[in-house]
Order: C-alpha cells, then structure tokens, then sequence
C-alpha cells in the first residue's frame, strides 16, 4: 500500500513540475520581449516585429501557467492543511503579494503590450514592456520568498502551541536564501527562454522563412543565452551550491553523491550510487575540485553523508543525485552550444551553418528538463523536512484525506494536463508556423549584425 503521504507528495509534485514548465519561460521571454523593445525603440522595425510575435507566444504560455497556477494554491489547504494551519500567516503573507501585486501588475500591463501599441506611441509602449518584466520577475521574487522560508526559515517565533508567527515582513522578503535562489532561478528562466527563441528562430531559418527578422532575434537570443548560461554556472550557481553547503550539509553530501569525509574531496563528474555499499559505482572524479569549490582550498575537509545522522537523510538519495547531476552536466553543455553559436555569430557564419541550426532547434526541451531537474535537486534535498529543521513532511500533511481521494484527483490532474498540452502545442504550433510580420528591412537598419 502507499503510503498518504507519499502520495500527497507525487500530487503536488507533478502539478507544480507541469505548472513551472510555464512561468520559467514567460520570466525569460519577459526579458527578451523588453530587449527587443528597447532595440526598436531606437529606430529598429524587425525588432518590434519579432516583439509582438513572441508576445503572441508569451500570452499563450501566461494563460497556460494561470490555468495550472491555480490548483496549486488550492493544494496547500487540500494535501497540506498541518503546514497552512502552521504557517499560514507567514506563506500567505508572500503568496498573496505575488497575487495582488505582481500578477495583477503582469496581466494589466500585458494586454497594453499586446493590444496597445498603437495608442500608446513608441516610448509608452517600451515603458510598458520593462512593467511587464518587472511584474513578471517580481512574481517570481515573491515565489521565491516563499520557498526560501521552508529551506531556510527567518524572522518568526514559534508559540505554546507550535503556530508560526511573522516577527520581521523585511527578515522574510530579505531572507539571505531567497536572495541567490531567485538569481539562479531567474538565470534558469533565461535560458530556458533564450533556447525557446533560438529553437523556432532556428526552425524558420532551416525552412527558409521570415529570414530578415528571424537572424536579428535569432542573434539576440544565443547572446542573452550565452551570458546567462554562464552566470547561471558562475556566480549564482557557485552562490547556491555554497549555501546548500553550509545550511543543509545532508542535502549537499547526498547530491554530490559524498558519503565519506575527506580532505581534498574529488568532484564526481558521472557515477552512480551504490547506498548498499556507501559508494559510487564507476564514477569519473576530478580530484579535489570538491574541496576547492566549496572552501576555496584545495585540501579542505568535506563532510561526507555518514557523519549525519541515518534518519535525516534525504529519502531518495538516488533521484537527488541524478537530478543534481542533469541539471549541472546540461548546464555545461549550454555553456558549450551557446559559445560555439557566439563564435560562428562573430565569424557571420551562425545562420548559415545548418548543423548548428539544427543542434539549436534540437535543443529546445533540455533546459525545461535541467529547470526541473534543479527545482528536483532543491526540494527532494530537503527532505524529510517541510520546514528544514522545524517541521517534519509528514507532520505538515494533510491528516483526513483518504489515500484512494489523493490518488483519484491525481489521475484526474494526469487528464486534464494531458488535454492542456495538446491544445497548448496545437495553439502554439499555429502562432509558431505563422511566424512573424512582413516588414520592410533596410539593410543598415541592424542592431544585431544579420550574419548572411
């Protein structure tokens, strides 16, 4: 039989993966769509052009992540009532500003940038834009926050009955944590959307359609990918990674698949582990990187996963470990992809090269999957805490719900999801084939070199 709580867990774990899908690319394509709106705000027609088709594809992905947003806030009072009866007033307190203020602020000035160019003016419309973004990321920020309180909780007191209390609304919107989880997030989201438009940008140009704009937004979007890419390695994953360290050890050992403490710990590249035996089969080890990376010294002792106690390791060692390792072998990979594209764009070679094209178009789903994959890595980590250090997963579920009621409106949200997605493709895919405007281009008017 499965256990409640587990299942309570798979529930909320696949509406949020299938629901995040949406967000990581708006918050990216929020950035993107202001690039190009500041570009054409300086005399750039294509770059207007390309804004508003990919704000037809942004439209469609915000209505997407409303639709499969919401059930989740309904989830924390059905799956996870101990948790909200808890700490209701501190997680409402973040949930409900990214409702009344960010996401208010995101969908009011999204039907101006959709439907009020004209009646706006150029400079208005621009303005309206960088609202967007602001919304968008303060959206993401306020999330954020809120996940931040269970990985590293600040400013509450706890009272005679176990109620969480809000001491300190700056301490929980300045929590240290949330500060570098939302910049490797918010990186995360920006490559996810750089890769999005370098994919279709990269599919019209093999199909030899809407060649004029197609290589500007294509060359804007592998050099946005490119720099976020690297940052989401160095500083802001560096960042993360240090703070996993020296706030939740466990996690960190586990995921680095680090069972013995040693000095000079090597970095384990590709292995699998063996919790039998406490060890990684066949691993490839860089020698230690491990104490390097995480100490600035090369000999530093790092504490491996025996030394803490059996019962507060995570519960799924194996999947943490997978997880952790996808998300940083793929963020390598982009690193690579996209500084090949950065060479043949400064050689005026990229939008020619129809392998890279390719590579680029082929490339679309892996961020999706290395986001997911990261948001993995945080969450099973933490395990079994729901708040780390405070509240037991077990102790913040829901105690009334039936194990055959979690499992029906399981299957039910498998349906429905699945009805979404192919309307989501089948819509997108339309907007996609359709491309963007037809405008006329004067071969000077260029912020990004073309590279014919």
């Amino acid at each position: 039989m499965i256990d409640s709580v587990l299942l309570h867990r798979v529930q909320f774990a696949f509406t949020v993966s299938y629901h995040y899908l949406f967000p990581q690319l708006t918050m990216g394509l929020a950035l993107l769509i202001f690039i190009l709106k500041t570009i054409g705000l300086r005399g750039n027609p294509w770059a207007d052009a390309a804004a508003r088709f990919w704000l037809k594809i942004f439209g469609l992905t915000f209505l997407m992540g409303v639709v499969t947003g919401i059930p989740l806030e309904f989830q924390f009072g059905t799956n996870w009532s101990q948790l909200v009866k808890k700490t209701g007033s501190i997680l409402g307190q973040t949930l409900a500003m990214e409702g009344i203020f960010a996401f208010f602020l995101e969908s009011t000035f999204l039907y101006l940038l959709i439907f009020g160019e004209k009646k706006l003016g150029r400079t208005a419309h621009w303005i309206v834009s960088f609202m967007l973004l602001a919304g968008t990321w303060l959206s993401g920020y306020f999330i954020i926050c809120t996940n931040a309180f269970l990985q590293h909780p600040v400013g509450y007191r706890i009272d005679d009955q176990g109620i969480f209390h809000l001491t300190s609304i700056g301490a929980l919107l300045s929590n240290p944590w949330a500060i570098k989880q939302y910049l490797h997030t918010m990186t995360g989201s920006v490559i996810t959307g750089s890769f999005t438009m370098a994919a279709i940008g990269a599919y019209h140009l093999l199909r030899g359609e809407h060649l004029e704009i197609t290589r500007r937004y294509l060359s804007v979007a592998v050099i946005v990918g490119f720099l976020a890419s690297i940052i989401a390695a160095a500083p802001t994953g560096d960042w993360e990674a240090k703070q996993v360290q020296q706030h939740q050890p466990i996690k960190f050992s586990a995921m680095e698949g680090h069972f013995h403490t040693e000095d000079g710990a090597g970095l384990i590249l590709i292995g699998q582990p063996n919790l039998e035996e406490l060890k990684i089969d066949n691993p490839i080890i860089i020698p230690k990187a491990l104490s390097f990376l995480t100490h600035d010294s090369w000999n530093a002792e790092v504490k491996g996963l025996t030394e803490y106690d059996r019962a507060l390791w995570p519960d799924n060692i194996e999947l943490l470990y997978f997880s952790y390792h996808i998300m940083a072998g793929l963020g390598t990979l982009f690193i690579a992809l996209m500084g090949l594209c950065m060479l043949l764009l400064w050689k005026r070679k990229l939008h020619t090269s129809r392998t890279i094209l390719w590579l680029l178009m082929l490339s679309l789903p892996f961020p999706f999957i290395a986001n997911t994959a990261g948001w993995f890595t945080t969450e099973i980590g933490r395990q079994p805490w729901l708040i780390y250090g405070l509240m037991k997963t077990a102790d913040g579920a829901s105690q009334n719900i039936s194990q055959g009621n979690v499992m029906f409106t399981l299957l039910g949200f498998m349906g429905l999801y699945l009805f979404l997605s192919v309307l989501y493709f089948f819509l997108a895919i339309r907007i996609i084939n359709q491309g963007p405007e037809t405008i006329s281009i004067n071969s000077s008017d260029s912020a990004v070199e073309a590279g014919t």
